[in-house]
C-alpha cells in the first residue's frame, strides 16, 4: 500500500472495500481490494483464494478484468486490478436514455467473448451479473468478481454447491438445488 495513494472508495463487495488509487512511481490508476482476515488462524477466505487462482489461470483475456498484484497489508491483504471506470448495472441505471442497439450488440459480443474464453480455461464464473461487468472509459466491457468462480472438470462426477451466483440471477437449476451442473450456469 506505500507504493500506491488512494483516491476515494469506489465500492463494497462481500469480502473487501475497493478503492480508486494512484502507483507513486509510474501514475497507473488502479482499483485495490482490500480483504480483511477476520480471524488469522481461519487463513485466507476461500473467495479470495478462488478469485487469485481463476484470474492467474485466465490472465490473458482483453475481456477479463486484469488482476495486477497482491500483497499483504495489514491484518490482511490486497488485490490491485487495472481501472475501469464504470459498471453495467451503473450504466443501466444512471443512463439518461436506453442503450443503443448497437452498444448492447457490442457489450454482448465483448461479454461472450469473456465467457468462452473463461470456459475453454476451465473456470465457470458462476456469479455473472451487470455489477460484475465493468467497462472502461473507451467503452471496453470486462467480466470482473471472480470470488464464485470454479476450475471446471468436464468429468461430471464433481459436486459443486448450488449456492452460488445472486439470487436474481441464479440458473433454474441452481434455484432447484442442482449439485453437478456445468457452464450453463453462466449462460442463463
Amino acid at each position: 500500500m506505500d507504493r500506491q495513494h488512494p483516491l476515494g472508495r469506489i465500492g463494497e463487495g462481500a469480502h473487501g472495500i475497493v478503492f480508486k488509487a494512484k502507483h507513486v512511481e509510474t501514475g497507473e490508476t488502479v482499483a485495490l481490494k482490500k480483504v480483511a482476515l477476520r480471524r488469522l488462524e481461519d487463513g485466507i477466505p476461500n473467495q479470495a483464494l478462488r478469485e487469485i487462482k481463476a484470474l492467474q489461470e485466465i490472465e490473458d483475456s482483453q475481456y477479463v478484468v486484469k488482476l495486477k498484484a497482491v500483497f499483504p497489508h495489514g491484518a490482511g491483504f490486497v488485490l490491485a486490478f487495472e481501472f475501469m471506470l464504470s459498471d453495467l448495472s451503473e450504466v443501466i441505471r444512471h443512463g439518461k436514455r436506453p442503450l443503443a442497439p448497437a452498444q448492447v450488440k457490442a457489450y454482448m459480443q465483448m461479454l461472450l467473448k469473456g465467457v468462452a474464453f473463461c470456459h475453454a480455461n476451465n473456470i465457470v464464473h458462476r456469479d455473472l451479473k451487470p455489477a460484475n461487468l465493468l467497462i472502461s472509459s473507451s467503452g471496453q466491457l470486462k467480466i470482473a468478481d471472480f470470488g464464485l468462480a470454479r476450475v471446471f472438470s468436464h468429468k461430471g462426477d464433481r459436486l459443486y454447491s448450488h449456492q452460488v451466483a445472486t439470487r436474481w440471477y441464479r440458473a433454474p437449476e441452481l434455484l432447484y438445488g442442482a449439485r453437478q451442473y456445468d457452464e450453463g450456469v453462466d449462460l442463463w
